[in-house]
């Protein structure tokens, strides 16, 4: 008759002496070094503590289906790298490459107050309209709804929206009080 084999994992598991008693124990003691690991997959120190933080989610969760507890490392860091290669796969590129560089003074030549002077005589000249019509430009260009959609939310045909629209951007080119912007 055979033994069965006892590993020093087993044996520490069976005898409820593991190395970590808690999941507070483990993060106390490997944490510094964990966050090293989690810097060195990210460029920014917050998103590394992010990193650190969804990962040791991962393994709290897991905590009692983890029977080789000096393992824990190695299951953080694998958590580290899959959160991590998932996030760059979701990520969202914000920025552009361009041939030219915007000219510095561009972006700042509006002038905030005229914007509001504009956007407030926008609104005044839409108030103006009949209702129908000033539903469906609101519908269409501030709400960014398509004809079809215009026409099932108002329960009318989409030739009827065209022609409505059509008729107040109209008016709308023609409103005195938006004369300057022409």
């Amino acid at each position: 008759m055979t033994t069965p084999v006892r590993t020093s994992a087993s044996r520490a598991t069976s005898h409820g002496h593991a190395p970590y008693a808690s999941f507070s124990s483990y993060m106390r003691a490997r944490g510094p070094v964990l966050l090293r690991t989690a810097r060195s997959l990210t460029a920014n120190p917050l998103d590394a503590e992010d990193l650190l933080q969804t990962a040791l989610t991962k393994t709290y969760v897991a905590w009692d289906r983890i029977e080789d507890h000096r393992a824990l490392d190695g299951y953080v860091r694998r958590a580290l790298v899959n959160t991590r290669t998932s996030q760059w796969r979701k990520r969202k590129v914000d920025e552009f490459a361009c041939d030219e560089v915007p000219e510095p003074g561009a972006v700042h030549d509006v002038d905030l107050a005229d914007r509001q002077v504009l956007h407030d005589a926008m609104w005044r000249a839409i108030s103006r309209l009949p209702a129908r019509q000033r539903a469906m430009v609101v519908l269409r260009y501030y709400e960014d709804l398509s004809e079809a959609r215009t026409a099932e939310v108002l329960g009318v045909s989409v030739g009827t929206v065209k022609s409505a629209v059509s008729r107040a951007l109209g008016k709308l080119r023609e409103d005195p009080e938006l004369a300057p912007v022409r």
